[in-house]
């Protein structure tokens, strides 16, 4: 493997604006291009290194080649009081779900609970961007995926027909800082891999696997294996249940109807996801709620140790502490993706980062 480059760390304004540059470069409205921008540096703020930055030069690439729609007219095509399918007319992901998050807050603000289905969307990030999102209204927030390219095949198979279905649930707390569980039904989320890829690093036993079932560590032989689920035949459960949630019943993609948006660049996706708010308020006051949630999360935190083990943590807590160190001292760019960001900026003829 070659050796991993040195990251150089740019502050969050900075990549804000020029991915926001970027985007307009390209087409997007420039009050779109800013709110992607914020929500994909947010990634990064957060550790998410597979889905901030690092996914901009895919999307101008796909924007360009006429796979996502610039100017989408993004509407609620059939909705009740408590639930709603949001159509994204092929807008990039991020702007879908921001808009279904908004409908199911105010659904939720309503009726207790907003359940919205998402079809016709893209990738849109990391799944604990959208359920953050209710935390704001004192709601608690649950998102779940269909990954845009199937990398997992059925437990005992290997035809690949899943993906990595994420899910994210969003508790809030009152003192301590809300949980925030976000996770793959998969070992590694894809993005991971090709992360690896992108700073020359191996990936760790576990993470793939080959047609034979042997390890698979090399992110250059991805394509020769297939990522493993968590948990075994639970993984695979979860992924598959995750999938008919926020893909069939949305009259999404599934199974062998996703577009791998690594491979393709033009074919709409149909990308399927569900955000859900429920309002605390309707279970229990707020505060309390809230106080019991501290509760908890000391006793998790506080509770005895296996020996060796350094500190507990609970959902969330490493991608906050990241939040707040990245903030502060700036975002880590690899110099290879730096390398294909500057690239990207004489192609579109834009100020960039360096």
């Amino acid at each position: 493997m070659p050796q991993a480059s040195v990251d150089r760390r740019f502050h969050s304004p900075q990549l804000e604006a020029f991915v926001a540059r970027a985007l307009a470069a390209v087409g997007l409205p420039q009050s779109d291009a800013g709110q992607i921008a914020q929500l994909m540096i947010r990634a990064d703020l957060r550790g998410a290194d597979g889905h901030g930055i690092f996914r901009l030069p895919q999307y101008v690439r796909r924007i360009r080649a006429g796979g996502m729609n610039v100017t989408p007219n993004i509407r609620i095509a059939r909705e009740t009081e408590a639930t709603a399918v949001v159509d994204g007319d092929n807008a990039m992901g991020h702007l879908a779900l921001r808009f279904a998050a908004r409908v199911a807050m105010e659904k939720a603000a309503r009726a207790g609970i907003g359940w919205i289905g998402v079809r016709n969307s893209n990738h849109a990030g990391p799944a604990a961007l959208y359920a953050m999102m209710p935390l704001e209204k004192n709601m608690v927030g649950i998102y779940l995926a269909v990954g845009n390219a199937n990398h997992m095949p059925p437990w005992g198979g290997v035809e690949l027909l899943l993906s990595t279905n994420p899910i994210a649930v969003a508790i809030p707390a009152l003192e301590e800082q809300p949980i925030v569980l976000d996770m793959a039904t998969s070992v590694a989320a894809y993005g991971k891999v090709k992360t690896k890829l992108l700073r020359g690093e191996p990936m760790p036993e576990g993470w793939m696997v080959d047609a034979l079932g042997k390890p698979l560590t090399d992110p250059k032989r991805a394509a020769d294996g297939f990522l493993l689920p968590i948990g075994d035949y639970k993984g695979y459960g979860l992924a598959l249940v995750f999938g008919l949630l926020a893909g069939t019943l949305n009259g999404a993609a599934f199974g062998r109807d996703v577009i791998d948006f690594n491979k393709d660049d033009t074919t709409p996706t149909n990308t399927g996801q569900v955000i859900v708010a429920l309002d605390v308020a309707r279970f229990s006051p707020v505060d309390a709620f809230k106080r019991s949630v501290d509760r908890v999360i000391r006793e998790m935190k506080d509770s005895k140790k296996m020996s060796g083990v350094e500190r507990i943590r609970v959902p969330g807590e490493q991608s906050h502490a990241t939040f707040v160190e990245r903030s502060a001292a700036g975002v880590p760019i690899n110099a290879t993706l730096l390398k294909d960001l500057e690239r990207l900026a004489s192609e579109l003829g834009i100020e960039g980062l360096s």
